[in-house]
């Protein structure tokens, strides 16, 4: 479907004229040289007790609703079963009024627990997870969206699954969450298998959702395509969807895209078992042909099964992610330490040169993370050390919580 995105001023225009605190995807203007951040760390909680760890550590943020004016940055992450894979009982939550300064304590997230679902004949349980909280500035709410995974009743993954996007909003008088609901998607095979988890959204300033999503089309691997919602602050609903990319190999093909808008076009980066791509668009619904990520030198960036997402400051764009040949060679699918550099908008490259590491590697995967923008000065990076497999903690690693702050030289002018 190819829906009309608005135009690069159109978006600046209704942004200017909606709320004091305004997300504007790419202001006219080229990358600047001088652009720098530094980077220190918090480590608010952490946990590994030999049979849980903390994963999907993202947050979000409430303007103005912290102390001082500050906004409250709200995280969700999910446990996982050390003895399983993929095995995720519960949702849990924990806030901050003052910048990551004080946390409130841990707590389970019962609107967001798994609940049981009757599938071909059995009660199985099914779990919200991947989630990624964002603030939709039109709406003035905090959505957040992942999808489902359904277990056997043992609590084991089977292929094929029946899976969606699952969304909640987030209430901050109650600092509580709308109990998970799924986005109701057109009866296509296509959709039969398919979620929004770990995907970086682009939210438009006219209320819509760019969302990417994975799905399986029969007989294919997994595909990306872009979904454009609307969100009238209570309820996600689909309007329509663009393009489909595929790969033809033997991989279990594309996954876990991510978008971002910067110097008049969508950028999509995409997973994929062998390596990382990367593909453009001129509407944010219908993309180019993928094509690998590399340096800038013309050699593979080296990232492959596991996500890679946006950092977008208005004098720059930035991609996070995790490679191989950084000493890692123990570390599984070398998913640790977590790498920022800068991105080449037009040549679609990552500049070697630009290259610094956000989070150590300590042994433990890093490879799925968030990112927050918290103020104009201030971009967060959110991780938790998976601690699969067993052993890793020799190396280092404890089952922390990783924040990266990035603290830029030059106000982000994406936000207002």
């Amino acid at each position: 479907m190819n829906r009309q995105i608005p135009s690069r001023r159109t978006f600046i225009k209704q942004s200017l004229a909606g709320s004091a605190f305004f997300y504007v995807p790419g202001i006219l203007r080229e990358q600047t040289a001088s652009l720098d951040y530094t980077i220190d760390h918090l480590i608010p909680t952490r946990l590994y007790d030999g049979s849980q760890c903390w994963v999907h550590p993202r947050a979000g943020i409430v303007p103005h609703a912290g102390k001082k004016g500050n906004p409250r940055v709200v995280m969700t992450m999910n446990t996982l079963d050390l003895d399983g894979s993929d095995v995720f009982k519960g949702m849990f939550g924990f806030e901050s009024d003052d910048l990551g300064q004080h946390w409130t304590e841990v707590r389970k997230i019962e609107s967001l627990a798994p609940r049981f679902e009757t599938l071909e004949g059995q009660q199985r349980p099914v779990a919200a997870s991947d989630f990624w909280p964002q603030w939709h500035i039109p709406s003035q709410k905090l959505l957040g969206i992942g999808h489902t995974v359904v277990y056997t009743p043992e609590w084991k993954v089977t292929m094929p699954r029946p899976r969606h996007t699952a969304y909640s909003v987030y209430h901050p008088d109650t600092h509580s969450w709308s109990t998970w609901e799924k986005l109701n998607l057109p009866e296509l095979d296509k959709f039969h298998n398919s979620g929004a988890g770990c995907a970086q959204r682009l939210d438009l300033p006219n209320g819509r959702i760019l969302l990417p999503v994975s799905m399986y089309p029969p007989g294919k691997n997994s595909h990306i395509t872009v979904l454009d919602c609307i969100f009238d602050g209570t309820k996600l609903q689909y309007q329509g969807q663009g393009n489909e990319l595929g790969i033809d190999n033997k991989t279990r093909g594309l996954h876990e895209a991510s978008l971002t808008f910067f110097n008049e076009r969508y950028y999509m980066t995409i997973r994929n078992d062998e390596r990382g791509f990367v593909a453009t668009s001129k509407d944010g619904l219908n993309y180019t042909p993928i094509q690998p990520w590399t340096f800038d030198d013309g050699s593979e960036l080296g990232s492959y099964n596991t996500q890679q997402h946006w950092v977008t400051h208005s004098d720059g764009l930035f991609l996070v992610y995790t490679r191989r040949g950084a000493n890692n060679d123990h570390v599984f699918r070398h998913r640790a330490p977590l790498f920022m550099a800068r991105v080449d908008p037009g040549k679609l490259c990552v500049i070697r040169s630009t290259e610094r590491i956000l989070v150590p590697e300590k042994g433990a995967r890093l490879g799925n993370f968030g990112v927050v923008d918290i103020s104009p000065e201030e971009t967060w990076v959110t991780v938790s050390e998976w601690m699969q497999p067993r052993g890793v903690e020799k190396y280092g690693s404890d089952g922390s919580v990783w924040i990266a702050r990035l603290r830029w030289n030059k106000p982000n002018e994406l936000f207002g």
